[in-house]
C-alpha cells in the first residue's frame, strides 16, 4: 500500500515559526543561478529572468523554491564560496522582496554560503553532501535553527561517478542516514528531511533499485524529499535528452509518491502539482 502506517513519519516542518503540513506532498521548484546546470530550463540568467521563473512557479503551486549557485552535475567545475555567495544572495533578496510568503531553500554544501543565504531570507538548507564536504555545516544548521535536507552522496560532484560501488546499497544508505540523523538530533535539530540522492554516486541500475526500495526509508520516521526531475536515469533509459524527459519525470514522480515521498524537487512545477493532486485523489482522500 502507498500509505503504510507501520512507521509514523514526522508530518510538519517549522519554517520561520510557521508549521507547514506534509499530509499532502509538497512541490519544490528548482532555480539554478549557474551557467552550467544540466537542464537549461532551470538556469537563472538575470534578475528579470529570476522573477519571471519565480512568478510562474508560485502561480503553478510551488510551496518552496530551491536556489543553487553551484552546479552539482557530474564533472561540473568547482567554484569558490565567494562566487557562490555572489550568485545566490541577490536572487534570494530579490525573490523575498517580491514574494515575502514564498519559502526558499538554499542548495549548498558550504556552511558560509548557508549562513549568508539564511541571513538574506532563505528558510531551509539543502546540502547534497550531508555535511561531508564542510565540517562546520552541522554546527551552522544548529545555530541557524532552520530545517535541513540531508542527502546521500559519496565523494564530490567532480568524482562521484567513480564512487558508485556498494556491498549492499540500501543497508549502507540506511546506516549513513541513521548516523547523520543521530548526530543532528543530538545537537537539537528537530526538522531534518532525508534525500536518497538519485544520480549521486549511483548508476542508472542502482537508481531504479533505489526507487523501488524507497519504502525502506520510512523506518527513519522523517520526511523524504525526492529529486528525479529530468535526470539521466530517465533520459538515458528512454534514449532521449533532458529537454524531452518531462513525461518520464512525471511517471517516476508518481512512483516516488506511492513509495512515501513528501516533497518533490522539480523543474516543472505545474506537472508535479498535478501529479500530487491525482496521487491524493487516489491514495489520500
Amino acid at each position: 500500500m502507498a500509505q503504510d502506517t507501520f512507521f509514523s513519519s514526522k508530518k510538519t516542518l517549522n519554517l520561520r515559526g510557521n508549521l507547514i503540513s506534509l499530509d499532502s506532498p509538497l512541490v519544490m521548484g528548482i532555480l539554478n543561478v549557474t551557467p552550467d546546470s544540466f537542464y537549461s530550463g532551470s538556469r537563472v540568467k538575470e534578475d528579470s529572468n529570476a522573477i519571471s521563473i519565480t512568478n510562474k512557479m508560485v502561480k503553478d503551486g510551488a510551496s518552496i523554491l530551491d536556489i543553487g549557485g553551484y552546479s552539482s552535475r557530474p564533472g561540473a567545475d568547482d567554484i569558490s564560496a565567494q562566487e557562490e555567495i555572489d550568485r545566490v544572495i541577490p536572487v534570494i533578496e530579490l525573490i523575498k522582496s517580491t514574494h515575502q510568503d514564498t519559502y526558499i531553500s538554499i542548495d549548498t554544501f558550504r556552511s558560509s554560503v548557508a549562513r549568508e543565504a539564511v541571513k538574506a531570507g532563505a528558510d531551509i538548507i539543502n546540502d547534497i553532501s550531508g555535511g561531508n564536504l564542510d565540517e562546520e555545516m552541522f554546527d551552522t544548521v544548529t545555530q541557524l535553527k532552520v530545517p535541513y535536507i540531508l542527502m546521500h552522496m559519496k565523494g564530490t560532484p567532480q568524482n562521484m561517478k567513480a564512487e558508485a560501488h556498494y556491498e549492499n546499497m540500501l543497508l549502507e544508505m540506511l546506516d549513513y542516514f541513521q548516523s547523520k540523523i543521530s548526530d543532528l538530533q543530538s545537537r537539537g535539530n528537530k526538522d531534518v528531511i532525508i534525500d536518497p540522492g538519485f544520480g549521486f554516486a549511483k548508476s542508472i541500475e542502482q537508481n531504479f533499485q533505489l526507487l523501488k526500495s524507497l519504502n525502506a526509508f520510512k523506518m527513519l520516521e522523517l520526511p523524504m524529499l525526492i529529486g528525479l526531475s529530468r535526470k539521466s536515469m530517465i533520459y538515458k533509459s528512454l534514449n532521449t535528452d533532458a529537454e524531452h524527459a518531462l513525461n518520464g519525470t512525471t511517471a517516476l514522480n508518481m512512483i516516488a509518491l506511492q513509495q512515501g515521498a513528501n516533497i518533490l524537487r522539480v523543474h516543472d512545477v505545474k506537472e508535479a502539482v498535478e501529479t500530487v493532486k491525482l496521487f491524493n485523489l487516489t491514495y489520500v482522500n
